[in-house]
């Protein structure tokens, strides 16, 4: 494996396809893993599970998701026949936090805390442990916050001292359509809440069902500013 060029990279991958920038992503590196919590995740293991068999899945639980979408998280699990690690926050901050402000402030004082909690700090965690990761972010999930992201990029939110961690986008391009064409042409296991009008997942009291011709992301954190809907795992997108 020769050394990796982020540059030279993000000018390679530029407007590929996915099996392009997965294939790319699992060739340059093998301390990588792809994070698994929704439909587009499902359809990255599906293409990488067939270039690399090997490869590393994590899920993260907030002790706040659905039932259904725990029951997702094990369909995938037995489907692919692989090991999907379940990350859980610290007990410690989770019981503070709670004692102090109980189960709900999100929807008095925002969701940063709670989500930085429950997701950022489990998450912060094992990309400690690795070089790369791979998500499923798409641009038109959230033009104000992901309009912008390259296939391949630095991670500046979770790269320490002396540690550089890339995170591949292979999604990027696609549009929610073309996720559930794949998703239906190749049989791919999805969340049993799509079925009720949820498209975009998130916890259970931070997700809600939208309506016909609602963005998808009109759903998640709905009582806050549309264009801070990112809770920390992609918090980059914000600032930059």
């Amino acid at each position: 494996m020769t050394a990796f060029d982020l540059n030279t990279a993000q000018t390679e991958l530029q407007g590929k396809n996915p099996r392009t920038i997965l294939k790319a992503a699992l060739a340059n590196f093998d301390n990588i893993a792809i994070s698994f919590s929704g439909a587009e995740d499902v359809v990255l293991i599906d293409m990488a599970i067939n270039i690399r068999k090997d490869i590393q899945v994590f899920s993260l639980d907030t002790g706040r998701l659905h039932p259904e979408t725990y029951r997702f998280i094990e369909k995938v699990r037995k489907h692919y026949g692989i090991a999907i690690d379940i990350l859980s926050p610290d007990r410690e901050q989770l019981d503070a936090f709670v004692k102090e402000k109980g189960l709900f402030s999100f929807y008095e004082d925002g969701h940063q805390q709670c989500c930085a909690i429950r997701k950022v700090e489990p998450l912060r965690r094992k990309l400690a442990g690795l070089d790369a990761w791979i998500t499923g972010q798409r641009k038109d999930q959230s033009l104000d916050t992901r309009g912008d992201i390259p296939e391949v990029q630095l991670d500046a939110g979770f790269s320490g001292p002396g540690k550089q961690l890339v995170k591949f986008n292979p999604l990027l391009n696609w549009s929610s359509a073309q996720v559930w064409d794949y998703i239906e042409a190749y049989r791919v296991p999805y969340n049993d809440l799509h079925q009720h009008g949820y498209i975009s997942i998130g916890c259970e009291p931070c997700t809600r069902p939208v309506l016909p011709n609602q963005h998808e992301r009109a759903g998640r954190w709905w009582w806050e500013d549309s264009a801070k809907k990112e809770c920390g795992l992609h918090g980059g997108n914000i600032d930059k």
